[in-house]
């Protein structure tokens, strides 16, 4: 049985006329799951008793289980249990613009970057679009308040699920489903070329972070090994492809690294990688974990590094560090709680 969550607006409108019913009762659902939030088909008082009847036997709206939160500061951690006993994790973050929540795609991943902690995990499935949307509506509902923008860049590479994603996107996105807009999702991939190029072709204003990490090929085999499928100069090339179609600002996301990618010729090439592309740097202090042994860059260097990329006329910025104590910030999220 499916999860209605899963279900787009037009898959449903779909459902309704392979059911010789009409389209608009797909708007009706989208009302009561995403608006008034009720918790059985029985709550849905407008539409007819047997099409409800239908919608029970074809359809859950089975929840996830949250099994553990941890708080810090401005951030929350929650622990998903899914259907299968499998777990992901999720990031909410609480900014003067508004709340935000990182989302997972994946249960493990197989990207393997060497820096992270998801991909220590190999990647057991891809998440259903339900247990993506689950991820918000169950979250929201626990602190009572509207998430206004979402970052795919929690457990998993979101491209490696595609069209999940996808489905995912035109749920949150629409005006009856939760109506986040376009422009505060984000999506972020490590490189995954075929589908940066397939991306440039989806109308909904969504936003594209590039995990780089390193500007040349040499240090990116070292540390990411999607880097041997895809060199740098095909992910510029179908970025370039992508700006060319979209015409919206691209993020690159560097990690930085002590004594691998944070020297000074370091900043230098990759200032000269990106000078010609509308896009913005957005420069992430390591965050150390137990299991990898990576070190983080001194603030002196991450200033040094930021005034060089600003002095080639780069748009840099530095992200806000979020939930290092609780193992939330960017690359600590794991699939479960234990030690694997």
């Amino acid at each position: 049985m499916s999860n209605i969550y899963g279900y787009p607006l037009e898959e449903l409108e779909q459902y309704f006329l392979e059911h010789d019913s009409k389209k608009f009762h797909a708007l009706q659902v989208f009302d009561w799951l995403y608006i008034k939030r009720v918790k059985s088909f029985s709550e849905m008082s407008n539409i007819k008793k047997e099409m409800l009847e239908n919608l029970e036997n074809d359809f859950t709206m089975e929840p996830l289980k949250i099994v553990d939160v941890q708080e810090d500061v401005d951030v929350s951690k929650y622990l998903f249990e899914l259907y299968d006993g499998e777990h992901i994790e999720a990031v909410l973050m609480r900014h003067d613009y508004g709340t935000s929540i990182c989302v997972s795609s994946q249960v493990g991943c197989n990207m393997g970057c060497k820096f992270c902690e998801s991909g220590r995990r190999k990647k057991v499935r891809n998440l259903e679009t339900y247990e993506m949307v689950l991820q918000i509506l169950m979250i929201e509902e626990l602190i009572e308040t509207r998430i206004s923008h979402v970052v795919v860049m929690g457990i998993g590479e979101p491209f490696d699920n595609y069209d999940n994603l996808i489905r995912f996107f035109q749920i949150i996105n629409h005006p009856k489903g939760l109506a986040i807009g376009a422009r505060h999702i984000t999506v972020s991939t490590c490189g995954i070329v075929p589908k940066i190029l397939e991306f440039s072709n989806f109308p909904l204003q969504i936003n594209l972070a590039v995990s780089l990490h390193a500007p040349n090929n040499e240090i990116r085999d070292q540390i990411m090994p999607i880097n041997h499928a895809y060199k740098i100069e095909e992910v510029i090339d179908a970025l370039k492809v992508y700006l060319s179609k979209t015409n919206r600002r691209l993020t690159f996301e560097y990690i930085l690294l002590k004594d691998i990618n944070d020297s000074e010729e370091c900043a230098l090439e990759l200032a000269h990688l990106v000078k010609d592309l509308n896009c913005y740097i957005n420069l992430i202090p390591y965050n150390e974990t137990n299991n990898i042994d990576f070190k983080r860059t001194n603030t002196i260097q991450i200033m040094r590094f930021y005034d060089i990329l600003k002095k080639n006329d780069i748009n840099v910025t530095i992200r806000r560090e979020f939930g290092g104590k609780i193992s939330a910030a960017c690359g600590q999220l794991r699939s479960k709680k234990e030690e694997l």
